[in-house]
């Protein structure tokens, strides 16, 4: 099936990558291009592909098409997928090789998750929509996972964890068992969160402490 990359940074050359893995692995993605509200159309991204348009551009597609979200801030991908109707759009989960999924049967996840290289998620772990999960990142048992989270490289979560929407795992960041993560809360690289966070705020250090710009 077709397939759009909607980004075209950094971000959006590593998601088509991604889309190599999965068809050598079993699939059939055909990518045809990046949609990017700061590029021009025609920039090449590359040896990836060019750039077709922008979201306006996306909203007028008139057939079958599959878009994966290239944008690292999450609070981005939340408004620009509210903005998108077009029927026509589909948003598939795209999921390395790689993954180890401890127990299968008990994972489950909504659409349009992003799983990079060499992750691991134990048993009984939910996923909701449009989480993006870098490389090997660990996500323990039980753990339950909302919408439009970005979980960033080598992050661990404990067992029991409960993730809201729209907040942001740091580089190597750790969260310690059962705690409940709300909503808007930015844990920042290398921190251990050893308590439960306020919604929308930022925690930094080990352990990690709320941050005041």
């Amino acid at each position: 099936m077709d397939i759009a990359i909607y980004g075209a940074g950094g971000l959006g050359k590593e998601v088509a990558c991604l889309l190599e893995r999965i068809n050598r692995a079993r699939g059939d993605w055909q990518l045809v291009g990046f949609y990017d509200d700061n590029k021009p159309a025609g920039t090449t991204i590359g040896r990836y592909g060019t750039v077709l348009g922008t979201g306006i551009d996306l909203q007028e597609v008139n057939e079958p098409l599959a878009v994966a979200f290239a944008i690292s801030d999450n609070r981005a991908v939340t408004r620009l997928r509210e903005s998108l109707n077009n029927p026509n759009l589909r948003y598939p989960n795209l999921i390395d090789p790689s993954l180890f999924a401890v127990d299968a049967s008990t994972l489950s996840m909504g659409q349009g998750n992003i799983i990079q290289y060499g992750c691991m998620l134990s048993c009984d772990v939910t996923l909701g929509s449009f989480n993006l999960i870098n490389d090997h990142v660990v996500i323990g048992h039980d753990c339950q996972i909302g919408d439009y989270n970005g979980i960033m490289p080598t992050a661990h979560l404990s067992g029991g964890i409960t993730l809201g929407n729209n907040n942001l795992l740091g580089v190597a960041s750790v969260v310690l068992q059962c705690i409940r993560i709300g909503n808007g809360v930015t844990l920042g690289a290398n921190s251990v969160l050893m308590t439960n966070p306020r919604d929308n705020c930022t925690y930094l250090g080990v352990p990690a402490k709320k941050f005041d710009f």
